[in-house]
Order: structure tokens, then C-alpha cells, then sequence
């Protein structure tokens, strides 16, 4: 049984919070509307600019609140620094950045290109890593004593067949975490991670095999994969005040047995 998304606490109240790859019905538009429950105010951003629209216009409809809209493509610096700068122009500032841009697919190693090993990591680590330090020179230079909340996979701890690639990245997006995380302390901005295992929405479906995803959804404990919005709490735990002694952390959001 799936249970209900639970109502806004004011977690975020204040709090002005920015969201890569948040186009869609995946973790990234959760994360958003959940930060508008909480009382944030958010930009997403996404390289998709039509269904970058179309999220914003659903999130006003869903919370009453249209978040503010940035193209970004992660993989690109001018694009990134235009990001952060956007925030800046339009929320006044940046206390919480939110990096869920990644990359997927499956292949084994033996089979993998080198185009298809660089592009997900150009995404996933190398994007995350650009947007993070755009934001921790932002943080720095303006004495935000901010959050960043990485999104990494279980994948970066477990072995799993045709994930190289993905796997590498995601381990990177980890140790990527903890050791900014050792260097931003000293200015009060704490970085964090979650790592989920399995979150089901209709363009991780449209793209992925089912009987593939059906096999992960049945090793967890619950018997089911997570909803986005499940996984959008555990980021907004993060950066939210409630988590104040926490950095360089990487939360797994599963319910799968070791």
C-alpha cells in the first residue's frame, strides 16, 4: 500500500531553493513541489525548455505557487554560471541548490563506448560538480550559510550488472559530496546526499525494461518501488534547519535488504 504525501510543515519557510533537471514527473519536480509546500521559494531548471513550462505551469495548479523557470544544461559552465546568476536575478539569492541532473542507461562494459561512458558522467558527476561549485563560490562571496543536497544511487555502494557507467558516476557524486562538504564547513554551508534505490515515474517506465524494473521493485522490503515524492522528503530533510548537524552525508532512501 502506498501511503499519501504528508502536508507542509513550513520546513522551507524563506528559504529560496533551486532544482536542476526538475522538468517532468521524476524526483526533481517532487523536490520542487514539495519545497513550495514548505514554504520556499524555488527555481527549477531542466535543458527541456517546453516541459521545463509545462512542470512550472503544473506545480502553480498543484500548490498555488508557480515556481520560476531557468534552461540549464548542466554539462555546459556558461550555462551553469547563467543558472546560478538567474537565481540570483529572480529569488533574490540562492540558500539551498538542489543537483538532480543525471544521467542513465545500460550497457554492459565489455559492450560500452567511450562516448556513452563520458556522457553519463559528464551529466551526472561532472554537471553536479560544476553546479555545486557555481553555487559554493555564490554561498561564499554573499556569507549564505546554505545547503546542497546531491542526488546519488545506491548503485554508487552495490553492484549491479550493465551500470558501469552509471555506477562510477554515482560513487563519484558521493565522494564528491563528502569531501566539499569538509571544505564548505568553515563557512556554515553544509552539502549532503541521498542515494534512492528504485523511484517509479511514467518517463523512468516510458525508458527503462519493466520486467528489469519490476525485479528491483521486488527486492525491496516493502515490495514496491518509492514514489518521487518519498524521495523528495528525505532531500528536503536535508535542507531543511532540521538537519543542522549534518554534512557530508550520503542518506540511502530504500527499503532493500543489504
Amino acid at each position: 500500500m502506498t501511503p499519501t504525501p504528508p502536508p507542509g510543515r513550513a520546513l522551507l519557510e524563506g528559504k529560496r531553493v533551486v532544482v536542476t533537471a526538475a522538468a517532468g514527473t521524476g524526483i526533481g519536480s517532487s523536490v520542487a513541489e514539495r519545497s513550495l509546500l514548505e514554504g520556499a521559494t524555488v527555481l527549477i531548471s531542466d535543458i527541456h525548455d517546453r516541459r521545463l513550462a509545462e512542470t512550472a505551469d503544473r506545480l502553480a495548479e498543484s500548490t498555488g505557487r508557480r515556481p520560476a523557470t531557468a534552461v540549464c544544461n548542466v554539462t555546459v559552465e556558461d550555462d551553469v554560471q547563467a543558472l546560478v546568476a538567474s537565481a540570483v536575478e529572480q529569488l533574490g539569492g540562492i540558500d539551498v541548490m538542489v543537483n538532480n541532473a543525471g544521467l542513465g542507461g545500460a550497457t554492459k562494459l565489455v559492450d560500452m563506448t567511450d562516448e556513452q561512458w563520458s556522457s553519463v558522467l559528464g551529466v551526472t558527476l561532472d554537471g553536479t560538480m560544476r553546479c555545486t561549485r557555481a553555487v559554493l563560490r555564490h554561498m561564499i562571496d554573499t556569507g549564505t550559510a546554505g545547503t546542497i543536497v546531491n542526488n546519488a544511487s545506491v548503485v554508487g555502494w552495490r553492484a549491479q550488472a550493465e551500470q558501469c557507467h552509471y555506477a562510477a558516476a554515482k560513487a563519484g557524486v558521493m565522494a564528491l559530496t563528502r569531501c566539499s562538504a569538509i571544505e564548505a564547513a568553515e563557512y556554515g554551508i553544509r552539502v549532503n546526499a541521498v542515494a534512492p534505490s528504485i523511484a517509479m515515474h511514467p518517463f523512468l517506465a516510458k525508458v527503462s525494461d519493466p520486467q528489469f524494473l519490476d525485479g528491483l521493485a521486488a527486492q525491496e522490503a516493502f515490495g514496491r518501488a518509492a514514489e518521487p515524492w518519498e524521495v523528495a522528503n528525505v532531500i528536503v530533510f536535508l535542507a531543511s534547519d532540521l538537519s543542522s548537524y549534518m554534512t557530508g552525508e550520503v542518506l540511502s532512501v530504500s527499503s532493500q535488504h543489504p
